[in-house]
């Protein structure tokens, strides 16, 4: 009987399992099935859907803006086939625009009707997420296409920005840029990138209308707007730049765009260069170029003496400006141009000597530094000062800087630094962080890289989207090789030999009677009733050892008493 008990036990342990294989076995066929089915019937639903977007398209007469390509004929490109009418002048000869390479269009990413239903889509994407929005234009452009939006009332912008990386998603893209507000309009913009990217070269701005017809002789060629509209601004209106992005985003490539374009619009007698490259890779190609004031520099002592020399050049030139009462370098040129041709040339009344000397044309000068952040790694405080100072008031003269880092961080791009260059370029960044500390805001850390960027031009408070311009290592070879054959560079000798006004013991002005700050100490001691030597030492931004030399000259002179045993000093004379 116990044997028959545990025979009975074990067949009823095997039907069991049996029963529990047969229904899981059976559940997992119907799981399948109705799986399959749940597939099907989504296939069905996005046919469907596909099908009322393509009736809601044939349907609807949506604001597609397809830009025309440019019509307009280059007048230099004419002249310059023109060889035997328009013979080269005495002046230094431009380079030829066949230097350039003339890169072929891609034909439109998207036509008209992938257009339509793309903002179909965007609409219905952005209504599963909860939003009701109506796409009222769409601008294609040669590297994104703007899809210009009017959400419905009560949808606050920020929803849809937090939706960035969603949309992208449900849009087949890498990412996607949401502009909070198109200036002019009340819509909100997304920036949907191209499948096709298009190549947009120098040459294709170069021989644009806004290029040719921009009288300024510092006038830089940055590319083309989403719409293909080609861009260039007038460095005297900026009038300094700040360019930033991390490696790949392009920043080598902007800066030998900005240099060709100045070469191609200013020979030597308008305009002169002053370029800094620490990492002695860059802007070395461009060493014997006539337009150069000095060997491209790479040895950060060197720079900051080249910046002193920039800075002694704008006093100089201010007092010559000062002496004809004249506002700007502008009005100083046309001034001297106009006496010239009068043949009434202009004395220096303030020369000292038996020759006489006139007044002549003076060329803007611009100054280019390739990685700004090693820079201020390895001089800090004085660099900063120095540029501070020319960013501050060297417009007038004629004098601009363009400055151009990989690491946008606080502690190089500081807040005086940002409040004397308003003008700036954010290329593509790693984090939103690195946005903000560039242009202000978020936005470049969605960019697309190759010369995409950001542009804050000043006063304005939104940034417009560019395409950087492209020009190849060769083309830029070339452009030297020809100016080099045309003219030959000449040197300023003392420029990087410029009185040094840091605390070096070595340096001492004995006669600080001559000093050409000593008359400014005067007035800011008798102004301030304040004698001691780190003040005059911060209100004039020198050394330590040249402001204890002029307060020791005012002593000399009776202005100041001797040193109490308390430290302080008196002001013996008012009157001076």
């Amino acid at each position: 009987m116990a044997y028959l008990h545990i025979s009975i036990k074990k067949l009823f342990s095997r039907v069991l399992l049996f029963t529990k294989y047969l229904y899981l076995k059976t559940k997992f066929i119907l799981n399948s099935i109705l799986d399959k089915y749940k597939l099907y019937i989504a296939k069905r639903k996005d046919s469907a859907k596909v099908d009322k977007l393509s009736k809601e398209v044939k349907a609807t007469k949506a604001a597609i803006e397809i830009p025309e390509k440019s019509k307009h004929s280059s007048k230099r490109a004419f002249k310059e086939k023109q060889t035997e009418l328009f013979s080269s002048t005495n002046k230094a000869e431009l380079p030829l625009l066949e230097l350039l390479i003339a890169h072929e269009s891609e034909a439109a990413s998207y036509d008209d009707e992938s257009l339509k239903l793309m903002s179909r889509l965007l609409e219905t994407n952005l209504n599963d997420f909860g939003i009701a929005v109506d796409v009222v234009s769409v601008k294609p452009g040669p590297v994104v296409t703007l899809f210009e939006i009017n959400p419905a009332k009560g949808v606050k912008v920020n929803q849809i920005t937090n939706l960035s990386k969603d949309l992208a998603r449900t849009m087949s893209v890498t990412s996607l840029r949401v502009v909070d507000n198109i200036p002019g309009t009340s819509s909100i913009g997304i920036e949907v990138p191209n499948e096709n990217r298009e190549i947009v070269s120098l040459r294709e701005i170069i021989i644009s209308k806004p290029y040719e017809t921009s009288k300024s002789p510092i006038t830089l060629a940055l590319g083309k707007d989403i719409q293909g509209n080609p861009i260039c601004t007038d460095l005297q209106k900026l009038p300094h730049l700040l360019v930033a992005g991390t490696t790949g985003s392009g920043k080598s490539v902007t800066l030998h765009t900005m240099l060709v374009s100045l070469l191609y619009k200013s020979d030597p007698t308008d305009l002169q260069l002053l370029l800094v490259d620490p990492k002695m890779l860059e802007l070395s190609v461009y060493d014997g170029i006539p337009h150069l004031l000095n060997p491209v520099i790479t040895d950060m002592s060197d720079a900051t003496n080249g910046l002193r020399w920039c800075v002694q050049q704008m006093e100089k030139r201010y007092r010559i400006m000062n002496e004809l009462k004249v506002r700007d370098i502008k009005a100083y040129n046309k001034l001297v141009l106009e006496s010239e041709q009068s043949g009434n040339k202009l004395e220096i009344a303030s020369h000292k000597g038996d020759d006489v000397i006139y007044h002549e044309k003076l060329p803007y000068i611009v100054v280019v530094i390739d990685e700004f952040a090693d820079m201020m790694l390895q001089v800090g405080k004085k660099v900063e000062d120095l540029i501070i100072r020319l960013a501050a008031k060297a417009r007038a003269s004629g004098i601009h800087l363009i400055l151009a880092t990989q690491r946008p961080s606080v502690n190089v791009i500081t807040g005086l630094i940002k409040a004397n260059i308003p003008a700036r370029i954010a290329l593509q960044v790693t984090t939103n962080i690195d946005s903000r500390t560039i242009i202000d805001s978020m936005g470049a850390e969605n960019l697309l890289g190759n010369g995409d960027m950001l542009f804050m031009s000043p006063g304005s408070r939104v940034p417009s989207r560019i395409h950087g311009a492209y020009v190849s290592d060769d083309e830029v070879k070339e452009i030297v090789r020809s100016l080099k054959m045309n003219s030959e560079a000449t040197y300023i000798e003392s420029l990087l030999s410029s009185i040094e006004e840091d605390d070096s013991p070595d340096i001492i002005d004995n006669d600080s009677n001559n000093d050409p700050l000593y008359k400014d100490a005067v007035q800011i001691v008798l102004e301030t009733k304040k004698t001691s030597i780190s003040f005059i030492q911060r209100k004039l931004r020198i050394g330590y050892n040249r402001a204890a030399n002029i307060i020791e000259a005012m002593e000399t002179n009776g202005i100041l008493s001797e040193q109490q045993s308390n430290g302080n000093r008196e002001i013996l004379n008012q009157d001076v």
